[in-house]
Formats: C-alpha cells, structure tokens, sequence
C-alpha cells in the first residue's frame, strides 16, 4: 500500500475532492469544502509527519483499532474518532480498503442536508455552483483589500 494507492481507493468513491494542505498532507473530502464538505482520510506525502494514513473511524471502531500494533490516534483529530497507522502494514491492504469505505460513509452521514442536497444535483450544475462558492472567498478578500 502506498499514497498513489490510497488516492485510487479514495477518488473511487462517490463526491470525493482532494486537496493539498498543512504543506505535506493530501486531504480526502467527502463533498468540496467550498459547499460544507468534511475530510475523511489524509496521507502524508513526504513522510516528515505523524503516520503514513491518519482517516475517520467512528466511536465504535476507534479502541479496537488503537489496540492494534502500528495504529495510534491521530495528533489533533483522536477525539473526533479520528486514527493514523504508523506504517502502511500496520493493516492489510483490504483491511485498509475497508476501514477508507466505512470512513467515507461515517463522514458523508454528517454531512448538513444543504451539503448533500448540492451533491446529489447533477454533475454540471453541482460543478457550476461549486465554481461559484469558490468566488465568493476571492472577490470577498478583493472587497476587503479595497478598502485599506
């Protein structure tokens, strides 16, 4: 297992975004953040962080996960659930396939009703607003600096 194979298994599953972030993490979302989507998963490209793979577990998986070798809870995100594996063997590859489904859905279960009500529209004119959303930051932070 590796991070070009964990962007494959992420991207494969539905209303998937990814982002770069914090300098060295990719960032998998369950909707674009710029409509109110939430991270599920994020690996770290350079090595220079905590763990290869940090990503939702839920209340229920979190303990039984800890108390495997190689999995820890994730720095700044253990109490929301959250775990990292110190190493890509510290689970199976389908174990690890698994635990990505399940967080993707725990996340996409908590989405706000406005969120998965923009990512069920059809994929143009969930593509149009998100385009959109994405300006609004920009000509905000425009109108701001204008005024100085």
């Amino acid at each position: 297992m590796d991070n070009e194979r964990i962007r494959e298994i992420c991207l494969g599953l539905p209303h998937v975004a990814e982002t770069l972030n914090w300098g060295h993490h990719l960032v998998y979302w369950v909707g674009d953040r710029d409509i109110g989507g939430k991270m599920f998963a994020m690996t770290d490209l350079d090595g220079t962080g905590t763990g290869v793979l940090w990503f939702h577990c839920g209340a229920e998986r979190f303990h039984e996960l800890l108390e495997r070798e190689g999995i820890i809870g994730a720095p700044h995100l253990a109490r929301a659930f959250w775990v990292a594996l110190e190493r890509w063997d510290a689970l199976r590859a389908r174990e690890i396939e698994e635990e990505l489904g399940r967080a993707h859905a725990l996340i996409y279960e908590k989405l706000p009703k406005r969120t998965k009500a923009v990512l069920a529209l059809p994929e143009k004119e969930r593509a149009k607003l998100i385009r959109e959303r994405k300006k609004l930051p920009a000509a905000r932070a425009k109108k701001t600096g204008n005024r100085k």
